[in-house]
């Protein structure tokens, strides 16, 4: 393959030589053999790693926290291999119920093994509970069966006229795990339909979505072959729905760049296959930054004390990792297969406009024109959003945690009505023996205490008390009482007590969460500012774009917070979203930051700063965008799983990356680098103006 020097037309791309590799990549032979090659990798996963299960979802918080202990302590009990639910009855029209109701509430709970149960009627007389073992598994799977069978068997014998919930912390889990229940199918068809239509919309061609959208939805399924097997490997969970969006966002955002750049080739080389190597050596720097970025950043959630939150940061780095190989060696291999002909109707010939020209250099040469006052209106803009996190809640109970009604969630509302709402979730606190009594004085001294009752020992001088709050479980008025009873069961000399279960959990959750955010955020920062060092050879410009960035996370941290409150009615945020967020926003914000200053200082080379910039936007509009778009839309499929705080996830991200594409990518940072001029590039410089 020879490559044969072209005119320089004033809207021709920056000059970009192919290299050796690229060019057997893109030739006849090499094209073909790299897609045998991939295809047969496929397969060779599919057959070897094909029988790998990830890990179930985990606790949220560390194995060393306070109410890990207590769980672990409490296997040693007579029982650990059961756990209460509990069955919530009540009547319609506000009926109260009779003793024959309780009566035969008794029997169906003796029948369904608790022995000797006596229901407890609420004050009102509206409602009654009794607590039911059930045996407990890992396996999540299981504890569905488990519960399920429960439920058929209330079904069948309890009395027409009641209404009986089934809820507590078995429940809750198996709730959680039947509402995946095709929801992984539902979000790869939903994310695949979104890509595709986006991928039509933007090639303007029936033919040429095909190419990437296979590619990438190929990546994909191996992603998560091989993302099973890391988990398997390593024991850490995480959420295969995540990897998979990355995977494809990221896949179809490399993809997109890449077919644009080559696109603009075609109009400058006869030979398809030596417009696709100049183009896939134009693009490479920049795809390999954009990956980088978010593979280390991803790698920094491994110093997480959360384990699902290390689980989520090595399987999304294995995964995106895989989504750069498919794009880098199977995309140019795929297209240099189908030729020039893949872009009909609208095919790109040598001489042809490129149409740089119009929208997006419009906006570009306004802002370069006026950057402080297009600077002040952008980061004004951000600054307004940012102020959603003013007053914003973070840390959901577990009725709120499910985006679609569960029986689970209405019987933990039913208790919270009728009963002293921690009645459903209590709380497990483990004591030494002798200091059982010092340490029931301690608890029950704790104002929304409603009952602290002493619950048998392991035969080892440790002893356990339930404790039963006021507050309903996951609120902050139950984190308060956790503290609280903490505070009193560790002050109790000699007694080495501790406090755990539900609302317990939720607090180490939240402090793991926190903990996390200090530790990784400015990791994260640190490693976008190396990559965005090394990619533009300069100092200040890095500096300048990692805080812009910043800026806009927060910014569409807030805006989504204020949304999920007053339009969807989530009456806060997930613990583990402020981090994961502020992660996937730092970190996909600068890719396209760096598709765009990658380009920039090519152009800045030939024309000047200002007008390099002003030339990089209008180029790189179009496929910056279409990228922005693609990926905000995969994000918001997050919203058909029926977890609120993956709802959550995708609603930020997704508006987060739109804010990055639509006002900062096309604004603030135009007009940033128009006001810093050649002082963008210290200690490094560009060549003069030519």
């Amino acid at each position: 393959m020879t490559t044969t020097l072209r005119p320089q037309r004033p809207d021709a791309p920056p000059h970009a030589p192919s290299t050796p590799f690229a060019q057997r990549l893109t030739g006849r032979r090499g094209a073909a053999l790299v897609l045998v090659l991939a295809l047969l990798l496929v397969g060779l996963a599919s057959s070897l790693l094909g029988s790998a299960q990830a890990p179930p979802r985990g606790d949220a918080y560390a194995a060393t926290a306070e109410s890990a202990v207590v769980a672990e302590q409490l296997e040693g009990f007579t029982g650990s291999d059961t756990a209460p639910v509990v069955l919530v009855a009540t009547k319609g029209a506000d009926a109260h119920l009779t003793e024959s109701d309780t009566t035969a509430l008794a029997d169906l709970a003796t029948r369904l093994g608790a022995q000797g149960a006596r229901p407890q009627v609420s004050d009102d007389g509206l409602a009654a509970t009794v607590t039911v073992p059930v045996a407990t598994s890992e396996d999540s799977a299981t504890q569905v069966e488990t519960i399920e069978h429960l439920r058929t068997e209330i079904a069948e014998r309890a009395p027409a006229d009641l209404t009986i919930d089934v809820t507590g912390g078995p429940a809750f889990g198996a709730d959680i795990a039947s509402s995946f229940d095709g929801a992984n199918f539902t979000l790869l068809a939903v994310t695949i339909g979104v890509v595709a239509i986006l991928l039509l919309l933007t090639y303007r061609s029936p033919v040429l979505w095909l190419v990437p959208l296979a590619v990438v939805g190929t990546a994909d399924q191996l992603a998560g072959t091989v993302t099973a097997a890391v988990g398997e490997w390593s024991g850490l969970p995480f959420d295969a729905g995540i990897v998979s969006v990355l995977v494809f966002g990221a896949g179809a955002n490399y993809a997109l760049l890449l077919i644009s750049r080559y696109r603009e080739e075609l109009h400058e080389h006869e030979d398809h296959r030596v417009a696709l190597a100049t183009a896939w050596g134009a693009t490479v720097p920049a795809i390999l930054a954009s990956n980088a970025t978010v593979v280390l950043a991803l790698g920094t959630l491994l110093l997480a004390s959360v384990p699902g939150t290390r689980g989520l940061g090595l399987a999304s780095t294995v995964g995106l990792v895989i989504a750069l190989l498919a794009v880098l060696l199977v995309l140019p291999t795929a297209l240099a297969l189908v030729g020039r002909r893949v872009f009909w109707p609208f095919v790109p010939r040598p001489g042809g406009r490129l149409g740089h020209e119009g929208m997006w250099a419009r906006v570009a040469r306004r802002v370069v024109a006026r950057p402080a006052a297009h600077l002040g209106g952008g980061l004004a803009v951000l600054a307004v959003l940012a102020s959603g996190l003013l007053g914003a809640s973070v840390g959901l109970s577990q009725a709120d945690s499910f985006r679609t009604a569960s029986e689970s969630a209405d019987g933990l509302v039913t208790v919270g009505e009728h009963f002293p709402a921690g009645a459903a979730a209590p709380f497990a606190v483990t004591t030494r023996e002798g200091s059982t009594a010092a340490t029931v004085a301690a608890l029950e001294s704790v104002d929304g205490v409603t009952a602290v009752i002493p619950s048998g020992t392991d035969g080892s001088d440790l002893a356990r008390i339930t404790v039963i709050g006021e507050p309903a479980p996951g609120t902050p008025a139950s984190l308060d009482l956790a503290r609280d009873l903490r505070a009193a069961a560790h002050a109790v000399s000699g007694a080495d007590a501790l406090v755990g279960g539900g609302s317990a959990e939720l607090l180490d959750a939240r402090t793991a969460a926190e903990s996390d955010l200090r530790t990784v955020v400015p990791l994260i920062l640190l490693v976008s500012l190396a990559v965005l060092v090394v990619l533009l050879r300069a100092v200040v410009g890095p500096l300048v774009l990692l805080a812009l960035n910043a800026v806009s996370a927060l910014a569409a941290i807030g805006l989504g917070a204020w949304l999920d409150e007053h339009l969807l009615g989530h009456p806060a945020l997930d613990v583990q979203v402020p981090l994961v967020a502020f992660l996937f926003l730092v970190a996909l914000g600068i890719d396209y930051t760096i598709f765009l200053m990658h380009r920039a200082r090519s152009e800045a080379a030939a024309h000047g700063t200002r007008e390099g910039v002003a030339r990089a936007v209008a180029r790189t509009g179009a496929v910056i965008t279409s990228a922005g778009v693609v990926l905000a839309a995969v994000f918001a499929a997050l919203g058909v799983l029926p977890l609120v705080v993956l709802g959550q996830l995708g609603l930020i991200v997704g508006l987060g990356v739109l804010l990055d594409t639509l006002l900062v990518r096309t604004v603030v940072v135009p007009a940033t680098t128009a006001l810093l001029g050649d002082r963008f590039w210290w200690p490094g410089r560009v060549a003069s103006r030519r």
